[in-house]
This record gives C-alpha cells, sequence and structure tokens, in this order.
C-alpha cells in the first residue's frame, strides 16, 4: 500500500515544482507539465489506483501554509502527526526543524498560535539504559528528522529520526494509532522508552492528570487548556494503550526526572505561571520486530469515553493499523469522487474537508441529537471560497455544518463568527456566519431551519453582547443611529477591540444585504426593505477626496474609505497601512482601523453593490486602472482572504478576460505543488479552496447565488453533485497547455448561447454542460451590462442572477 514508488512519485513532483517555478514566464507550462507527469506515472499502474494518488498533503508545510499534513479522515477529529518545534500550527513542517512529539489531534491551516497537539508520545532509547539518561523536557528530547524519509499521503503519515526510530501513523474517528520501530539492539540490553507529556503545542496546559497502569503502562487523565484563539478553556481527555512488547517498568516524569513510584500525577501550570513540564513514561522488553504500537483515543467527554472510542475503532492494535489506512483511503475517495477532471486539484480539495471537524458525541455542555461540528477557523477567512466549494461537493456536510452553526446559536445565544476546541474564537470582521447560512439559503440546501437562521441573523444585525468581541456585532447602536461604525466609538453597551471601524462598516452592509436577502425569500418584506437599505452604509465611509500616495509619491487615484468621528468629522488612515508596503495588522500587533489588510484592499469588498463602487471610483476605465495598480503595485495580498474576489472584479466593468488573466498570474506565481506552495495560511483549507475554483474556471460571490465564469486550466471538468446524482460538465474548446488561450470567446449552456459572464449554483444540482471556448485575444462576451453580475445600489441596476 505504501511502497517505495508512491514516497519516489512525492519526491520526484516537488523537485520538478521546484525548478518550474523559478521562471515565471514558463511557469504556466511547467504546471501542466507538473500535472502530466503526475499523472502519466499513474496511468500505467492498475485500475485500484485512485484520484488519492494525486493529493499531496505536504503542499503548504513550510512557508507559513500551517496545514495539517499527518494522518486524518474527512472531518476526523483523531488527526496523527509528528510535532515539531518550527513551524508547528499545524503540527508538523517541512521546515527542517525537529521533531518534538507525535500527538492525535490538530487543527489546519489556523495560523496565530499552534493549536491542539495535546498529550504527544515520544519515543526513544535511553543512554546505558538508564531512565534518568533519557530526554523528557521538550528542549532536550526534540530530535531532527531524515528530511527525504517523510511520507504523507490521506490517511497516513510516516517520518524517521535522526536517531534511527522509525515511525508511522494512521487514525480512525477518534483514535489515533502509532508505531515506533527501533534500531536493533547492539551488545547491551535496551528497553525502548515511550513518553507522554502533558502539553499542547501552545504549552497553555492550565492544569493535567495521568495515570499510568503499572501492570499494562495505560495511561490515562486530561487536561485543561486554553484555544489558540479565542476566551475560555477546554478539557481533553485521552487513553493510551501499547502493545508488541512486554512492560519493563513505568512511571511519571517531571521536569528532567523520571521515577516509578508514584504512578499518578496532577500537576498545575507551574509557579508564577512559569510552565512545569511533566507526564507518564513506560519502558518496553520483547518487541517483536523492535516495533511497539501506541493507540491513542482522544475525548472532549472523559477518558473512558477516550478508551472506548479506541477499544470500538481499532480493536486489534497490531492488525487494524493497514485496515484503517484503507479506510481512511476509502472515505477520503468518496469525498473526492464527485470531481472528475483530467488531471488534479485534489489537494486543494482534501484541505478544505480536514476542518472544520466533525466532533459528533464529544461536546460535553449539550447534544441535541444531530451531527456537531467544531473548528470553524475562522468564519471570516472561510465564508468566502471553503464553504462554497464544500456545498458543491460535500452539500450534507455543509447542510450539518450549518446546522451545528445553528445549533450553538441556540446553546450559546449566539452565532459564532470562530469556533474551536469547543470555545468561542475572537471575531475578526463583522457577523459572518450571516453570510455562510444566507449562502446555504440561496443555493437551496435543504435540511435546514431557515426561519431559526433569520431569527440568529437578526439578533446580529440588532442586539449587541456585552463581550462582542468573540460573537455579535460591537458598536451597533452606532450603526443604528449613525449609519456607520464611528472612529473610536463610544460604546459602553458592549466591549470588544476598538478598531477596525472601516472593515467592519464594510462588513456589517454585506451581512446585513444577506440578511435581506434571506428576509426576501421567506416574504418578510418589511424586514427586507430595512436592511437592503442599511446594505448602503459602506458609502458614509467613503472620502471623496483623499488621495494616496507611495514612498512620497502620489497614485493618481482619489476617493478611499477612511475613518470617522462619531460628531461626523473625518479621521485619517493612511490608505497603504496594513499592506505588504507598510506593515501587517491585527486584533493584537498594530490595531488599525482595517484588519489584515489595507484600505486599499477594502475599497474593493462592495460585493453586492459594484456598480455604486464604480460610480464612486470614476466609472469604469479608472476602475480598471485602480484594479490593476492595486494588483501589480504590492498592494493586493494574495496571501490573505479578503483579497481573492478583487482577483475577479473585472467582470463587474465588462472585462471577464482580464479576470482570467489575473488568475492565470497568480497561479501559479503564487500557488504551486510545492511544500512551500502557499503564499500564506491554509485558513482551514480557503487557500486550497482559491486554487480549485480559479482551476475549475469559476468563482463564487459567497451570499449569492452567483458564480463568476472564468478560462477553467482544464480541458474538461465533471462535478457530480451527491445529492441529486446529477453531473455538472464544464468544457473548454481551444484549451491549449500553455495557457495561451485564456480569454472566452463565447459559452454555451446545454447546447443554447450563454451571454452573461456568471452563471448560478442550478448547474452543478441540475447537472447542465457548460461549454468554454478559449482564445488567445479578449472578445465581446460578457461585456454587454445586461450580461454583467448583478449589483444592487443606489441609481444602479437590480439584475436577477439568472435569466
Amino acid at each position: 500500500m505504501h511502497t517505495s514508488w508512491h514516497g519516489m512519485l512525492i519526491r520526484m513532483t516537488r523537485s520538478i515544482s521546484q525548478a518550474s517555478w523559478a521562471s515565471p514566464q514558463s511557469a504556466p507550462r511547467y504546471l501542466f507539465l507538473l500535472l502530466f507527469l503526475i499523472i502519466s506515472p499513474l496511468a500505467a499502474l492498475s485500475a485500484e489506483d485512485s484520484i488519492l494518488r494525486f493529493v499531496d498533503p505536504l503542499i503548504g508545510s513550510t512557508n507559513g501554509g500551517n496545514v495539517f499534513a499527518g494522518a486524518t479522515r474527512p472531518y476526523g477529529l483523531a488527526k496523527a502527526v509528528a510535532d515539531v518545534d518550527g513551524q508547528n500550527t499545524g503540527g508538523f513542517s517541512t521546515d527542517g526543524s525537529n521533531v518534538r512529539g507525535f500527538s492525535a489531534v490538530h487543527d489546519s491551516g489556523t495560523g496565530g498560535n499552534p493549536s491542539l497537539g495535546n498529550f504527544p508520545l515520544f519515543p526513544q532509547l535511553c543512554p546505558e539504559d538508564e531512565v534518568n539518561n533519557c530526554a523528557f523536557r521538550i528542549g532536550d528530547r526534540a530530535t531532527p528528522y531524515v528530511a527525504d524519509s517523510v511520507v504523507a499521503s490521506p490517511g497516513y503519515f510516516a517520518v524517521q529520526l535522526e536517531s534511527g526510530i522509525k515511525t508511522s501513523m494512521t487514525s480512525s474517528e477518534h483514535a489515533a494509532l502509532f508505531r515506533f520501530e527501533f534500531p536493533a539492539a547492539g551488545d547491551g540490553e535496551q528497553h525502548p522508552l515511550v513518553l507522554l507529556d502533558l502539553t499542547d503545542l501552545w504549552q497553555s496546559r492550565q492544569n493535567a492528570t495521568v495515570s499510568v497502569d503499572a501492570e499494562t503502562a495505560r495511561m490515562t487523565g486530561n487536561g485543561t487548556f486554553l484555544p489558540s484563539f479565542g476566551a475560555g478553556s477546554y478539557v481533553m481527555h485521552y487513553c493510551v494503550d501499547f502493545f508488541g512488547g512486554q512492560v519493563f517498568d513505568n512511571g511519571v516524569w517531571v521536569n528532567n526526572r523520571g521515577g516509578t513510584e508514584p504512578k499518578d500525577l496532577y500537576v498545575t501550570r507551574g509557579f508564577n505561571l512559569f510552565f512545569l513540564e511533566a507526564g507518564g513514561w513506560a519502558r518496553f522488553a520483547g518487541l517483536a520486530n523492535n516495533t511497539l504500537t501506541a493507540r491513542v483515543g482522544i475525548s472532549f467527554i472523559s477518558a473512558d469515553q477516550a478508551c472506548r472510542s479506541a477499544e470500538t475503532e481499532i480493536p486489534s492494535p497490531l492488525d487494524d493499523f493497514d485496515r484503517l489506512v484503507q479506510e481512511a483511503e476509502d472515505a477520503w475517495e468518496q469525498k473526492l469522487s464527485p470531481i472528475s477532471i483530467n488531471a488534479g486539484v485534489w489537494s486543494g480539495v482534501y484541505r478544505t474537508m480536514i476542518s472544520p471537524q466533525n466532533y459528533t458525541g464529544e461536546n460535553p455542555k449539550w447534544d441535541s441529537g444531530i451531527p456537531y461540528f467544531d473548528s470553524y477557523y475562522c468564519i471570516w477567512d472561510s465564508f468566502r471560497v471553503q464553504h462554497p466549494l464544500l456545498t458543491i461537493v460535500d452539500p450534507a456536510a455543509q447542510v450539518q455544518m450549518v446546522n451545528s452553526l445553528l445549533d450553538i446559536y441556540e446553546h450559546e445565544g449566539w452565532l459564532p463568527d470562530c469556533h474551536m476546541s469547543l470555545c468561542n474564537g475572537w471575531t475578526q470582521g463583522g457577523s459572518n456566519a450571516d453570510v455562510v447560512l444566507v449562502d446555504a439559503y440561496v443555493k437551496n440546501l435543504t435540511g435546514i431551519d431557515y426561519e431559526l437562521a433569520l431569527k440568529a441573523i437578526i439578533q446580529d444585525a440588532e442586539v449587541e453582547p456585552l463581550e462582542w468581541a468573540f460573537h455579535g456585532r460591537g458598536g451597533v447602536q452606532s450603526w443604528r443611529d449613525l449609519d456607520y461604525i464611528p472612529y473610536l466609538d463610544f460604546d459602553p453597551v458592549g466591549f470588544g477591540t476598538n478598531s477596525r471601524s472601516i472593515s467592519r462598516t464594510l462588513e456589517y452592509a454585506y451581512n446585513d444585504y444577506c440578511l435581506a436577502t434571506l428576509a426576501q425569500g421567506l416574504g418578510q418584506t418589511d424586514v427586507y426593505d430595512k436592511y437592503v437599505a442599511r446594505s448602503a452604509n459602506w458609502q458614509n465611509l467613503w472620502k471623496e477626496d483623499q488621495t494616496s500616495a507611495i514612498r512620497g509619491r502620489d497614485t493618481g487615484f482619489t476617493g478611499f474609505p477612511q475613518p470617522k468621528y462619531q460628531n461626523g468629522t473625518w479621521g485619517f488612515q493612511d490608505p497603504i497601512d496594513c499592506s505588504a508596503l507598510a506593515g501587517f495588522c491585527s486584533l493584537t500587533s498594530n490595531p488599525s482601523e482595517t484588519f489584515e489588510a489595507s484600505v486599499w484592499q477594502y475599497q474593493f469588498l462592495v460585493p453586492h453593490s459594484m456598480s455604486t463602487l464604480i460610480e464612486y471610483m470614476g466609472g469604469e476605465e479608472k476602475f480598471i486602472d485602480r484594479l490593476n495598480f492595486f494588483h501589480t503595485s504590492g498592494l493586493a495580498d494574495i496571501s490573505n482572504e479578503p483579497v481573492f474576489s478583487t482577483v475577479y472584479l473585472y467582470h463587474y466593468v465588462g472585462r471577464p478576460g482580464l479576470s482570467a488573466k489575473r488568475v492565470h498570474t497568480y497561479i501559479p506565481s503564487a500557488f504551486n505543488a510545492t511544500n512551500g506552495g502557499l503564499p500564506g495560511n491554509d485558513d482551514s483549507g480557503s487557500m486550497g479552496a482559491f486554487v480549485v475554483f480559479g482551476m475549475l474556471g469559476l468563482f463564487p460571490i459567497s451570499g449569492q447565488d452567483v458564480y463568476l465564469i472564468s478560462a477553467p486550466f482544464f480541458e474538461a471538468v465533471n462535478i457530480t453533485n451527491p445529492v441529486t446524482g446529477k453531473t455538472a460538465q464544464i468544457k473548454t474548446v481551444g484549451f491549449d497547455a500553455g495557457y495561451e488561450n485564456v480569454f472566452i470567446q463565447n459559452v454555451t449552456v446545454n447546447g443554447e448561447p450563454w451571454t452573461k459572464s456568471y452563471i448560478g449554483h442550478a448547474l452543478f444540482t441540475e447537472g447542465w454542460t457548460m461549454e468554454i471556448v478559449l482564445g488567445s485575444q479578449e472578445s465581446s462576451w460578457g461585456t454587454k451590462l445586461e450580461d454583467r453580475p448583478p449589483s444592487w445600489g443606489e441609481g444602479a441596476k437590480i439584475l436577477s442572477t439568472m435569466l
């Protein structure tokens, strides 16, 4: 199953990739060549080989991609991988740092502080076979890994330490299985030791326990930890069993010493918040083939449940490894099967199904009898492309996620904007779970209580929580009274980070537009009228005479969003602040009136009222000039989600060809198949989803039934809807491997001419066939006013989303 050709193929394709991107001019041809080289050797293999051979979990495993590269099932709780002391937000990184342990739970693409990685195991041989000669503390035990030993595929991960210990791992839904193969003993007797560390990747542990069974070496316990980007704390429980040898001795350890008594330990964080290192350990004798197998069960409920899950899902640990890998592969194959393509975007689709995670039966706070998902990390990132992609390829899971958001609302009182480890995460912008719910509505996902959804969204819009730092909206009173979020807002009703007045105003405006959309669909005309009017509030921060300069040189563009005080007078934020040209802005470092992006970037984020924005910017040609300048001056940050839609905004001025040209620039210059092939943090699969949509030749406007049509990267794509069973086909005529033909000449849908530059979700649910004729020059397709994407606004047209 994991033969040498698989690892060799992965290494070969990485080598090709790294050489390919050296020349931007030739990169598109090399991209096709890379995909061809990936698919051609596999085509000669048996029919049993699958699309999983196109998935490389290591894409984005360095250069800040922060992906989880280990063994997991779709949306699975258990996620096994080696944890390093370098770029370890997702656990493992191909940055050449040291392995500090092997743990069974992780998040993917989170950025910021490392997330989860609780209760890592670490195998070693103690010098002179003396326990206290072993390295217990993280800094002492961290060991380099052999770079070319890394093998990662769906449901499987393996790496060799420079100590000679070979490791491999796989997972079930709630448990992980690790194999530790030790070097053959020399002249003296050796008793391999495995320690369990009562920590997590962030070292956020507040307290923890371990109990070691003297006879079996089973280790059970729990710990209280902090979420990596949120409020409160969570308790995680574990159950570790060992197989393949006899127990020699065991006990607990604290700092750099271990002993055989006692067998139980309770540890706090340490004196004056100093982090105290501690855990359990066990040594073994008589290992068959020098290999020790460790089974790790994880639960948010209890250690007993962790043990039950592990025993149920992995009843025969010495025999179950290959079965678990096969079951994981089958699960991934089933989830990826809706897409049929002549070469792969599979790695991007794969990463969108790592998180959110299915915590059904693992929520200690309530059980509504429906599937429960967590690790929405964070919706500010994922609402734009990740959830729209899941709506296409896994609508059943998307329905479960939407219902989980409503479940959280009913039990915690608010829709979350971010939620991980059963805790509320920090709100980054607006109340963007609103957009996820409305996107499900406009795309006709069934099995969702949309009346309840409207109630939840209206609460976001009208009721300010005491702490709006982790749910709801802040400044709601000012939003109602002033029609914008003021700079340095006086807000005695609720409390949060008093910043982001520009970006929150823009996001609240679109949140209200989505609310209006749902209200209109449910026949509540008065509600629609109220909130569609409020969706124009973004205009109140448009300062028509504001200019922008870079290093003292005027950019030539006038009119930008600016902060405004409660009395109506203007504040100031340099339009280039928070861009790559001026320094990053976040909630904690350099908080600003825009979040993680500049005024230059946020000015384009009015997806419901682009026609009005174009008028504000001086008309179509000036809009194009401004958009071109943004993307070529270093102001556009393709490593962060707010920029995604700006790649395609040329559609709104009747120039869809320019959108196609722009996306074919970013892919592959910023996105490619190397380990560092993401331009920034994957954000729960959002970067991967952006690539998938780009290569399919579509881009979703989340919250609207709109997919902007662009030039696909493939000759043909089939996507079967898992609910209706109907297959959408996207075909190209005039496709060329060199990607010179990136301009759409004309489009037909089901054999009939299609002049609009966008299409709706019925493409997927009804199984339409869209044929796109490509050429090397721009054409008149999609240029007419009536063929442009829908836009609402003062003095602007209101278009239906479909013919």
